[in-house]
């Protein structure tokens, strides 16, 4: 995994299955996201990246291994509102047979690059639930630390979030 190298491409309605793949799986829907996309929620989730490459020059991309050629995610800086404030947030889907093999540390160390090196943002914030204890390990190893916890709601309920932070 060393030698893996990543490559970033900006997501376009081609992509519509390969996304679907994704925003479908209860597996990796539930625990981040909290709730699964219907076909038409593909499309528009499709259409909402493509307005924020206009607007803020950045948005979610397809992540994939250069080595392998091989889609293997998500993944992106997006702008959020966490308590009423607008943060830019990292963050990542691995899709589940490349998960444990590195993947989610080298797409969060490339997006803290791309942050701060390319779009020159101050600081970014990445956030997950709480029993999503990979992701913590990944947003440490990576130079993120806690910030703060809130409760998100996600499907009608609240569910506590950890926000991590790393200044530039």
């Amino acid at each position: 995994m060393e030698k893996t190298s990543l490559t970033f491409k900006k997501i376009s309605t081609n992509d519509f299955h390969f996304l679907k793949s994704i925003l479908q799986s209860e597996e990796l829907m539930l625990l981040g996201w909290g709730k699964i996309y219907t076909d038409e929620e593909v499309e528009g989730w499709i259409n909402k990246i493509t307005q924020q490459y206009q607007e803020y020059g950045y948005s979610y991309f397809i992540v994939a291994d250069t080595r392998t050629q091989q889609s293997i995610g998500i993944a992106g800086i997006i702008k959020t509102t966490i308590n009423f404030t607008t943060l830019d947030e990292i963050a990542y889907i691995v899709k589940k047979e490349y998960q444990g093999l590195g993947y989610g540390t080298k797409i969060v160390q490339e997006l803290v690059k791309l942050a701060f090196n390319h779009y020159h943002l101050p600081q970014i914030f990445a956030q997950f639930a709480i029993e999503n204890r990979a992701s913590q390990k990944i947003l440490e190893k990576s130079g993120l630390t806690f910030d703060f916890s809130y409760q998100r709601k996600q499907n009608g309920m609240l569910k506590e979030h950890l926000v991590y932070r790393l200044k530039n």
